[in-house]
């Protein structure tokens, strides 16, 4: 059960940092992309592709971009937002409000989606789910490693960065626009993929879905996949209230069953940045020093799970009578 928005959110904890918006473009329909740099020109804090960056826009909500410009580039991240009609309000702030010149928070940068190394690659993206993999078949291309890219979206003109793909990489890159060719055949793709092959997926929960039943009886290593929307969770083991220590701060405090363990903690006065506050994001993790996590999140790996010592508190509960953290 996820609980986060039965109760209104706290004030989100202060940014480590303020970054400008230094370019706001259409990369296709329903895309803007925004390059942002320190006011000062200092340098940026490192990335590596896969990460995603943390922005704290001017009305105050925290939201979570894909990173897919140039790694290499100090002094620069470019991000790219789609206007989500039917989201909570930030694309629609930042299509509409936010302008070149306009300072942003910035929450730091985390990779949850890192490109691990392989003898082939491909990537499968839908719509948006483009931006993670942007940097990361740079990566592959400037390596020399063996990779192919299954792009697909709902137009041609709603493929964000469709011809500087083509462009660059020629008939590496596969785009496939849904009114023109249908939904994705992922069967041809996928049925019997050349071996060393990592398939790295990003795009909507159909998607990801189809990707994972076509690699089933595919190693599990041999596919890794982000989610932009949360994943269907199964009940709560523990249904009864349980109590968090805040092992720096030394206060506890009860986490009933109508809260999430973010919103409590925050309460106790534990500045922990969120964003999307559906376990699909990785923004608000935190490590566990004692206790076992109910993990309800899309992001862990099974081994990160299985280890138990961190979790995300904006879904995941606890299978303990009690938890310490280190906060």
């Amino acid at each position: 059960m996820v609980v986060h928005n039965l109760l209104p959110s706290p004030l989100r904890p202060t940014p480590a940092l303020t970054l400008r918006v230094r370019s706001k473009d259409v990369v296709a329909d329903g895309v803007v992309s925004l390059v942002l740099d320190h006011p000062d020109g200092a340098r940026l804090p490192d990335w590596t592709p896969g990460a995603h960056i943390d922005l704290v826009l001017p009305d105050a909500t925290t939201r979570q971009y894909s990173l897919c410009g140039d790694r290499w580039d100090p002094y620069s991240y470019r991000v790219a937002i789609l206007r989500e009609p039917a989201g909570r309000g930030g694309s629609a702030y930042v299509h509409d409000r936010l302008m070149p010149g306009d300072p942003v928070g910035f929450g730091g940068a985390h990779n949850h989606f890192p490109l691990v190394p392989s003898d082939r690659y491909l990537f499968v993206a839908g719509g948006i789910g483009i931006t993670p993999l942007l940097p990361m078949i740079h990566q592959a291309a400037s390596t020399g490693t063996d990779w192919q890219l299954l792009y697909g979206g709902r137009t041609r003109a709603s493929m964000a960065f469709r011809d500087d793909l083509t462009d660059s990489y020629g008939d590496r890159v596969h785009l496939s626009p849904q009114d023109e060719c249908g939904l994705l055949d992922l069967a041809a793709w996928l049925s019997e993929p050349p071996p060393g092959t990592t398939v790295y997926c990003c795009g909507p929960a159909p998607l990801l879905a189809a990707v994972q039943e076509a690699c089933a009886g595919r190693p599990p290593h041999r596919l890794r996949t982000e989610r932009f929307t949360a994943a269907d969770r199964s009940a709560p083991v523990r249904r009864t209230p349980f109590e968090v220590e805040l092992r720096r701060t030394g206060r506890t405090v009860t986490v009933t069953p109508d809260t999430s363990v973010l919103h409590a903690v925050r309460r106790a006065g534990a500045e922990v940045l969120s964003s999307c506050e559906q376990g699909t994001c990785g923004t608000c993790l935190v490590p566990v020093i004692e206790g076992t996590p109910d993990h309800r999140d899309a992001v862990l790996a099974d081994h990160e799970r299985a280890a138990g010592d961190c979790m995300m508190p904006c879904v995941s509960r606890s299978r303990s009578d009690r938890l310490v953290l280190d906060l």
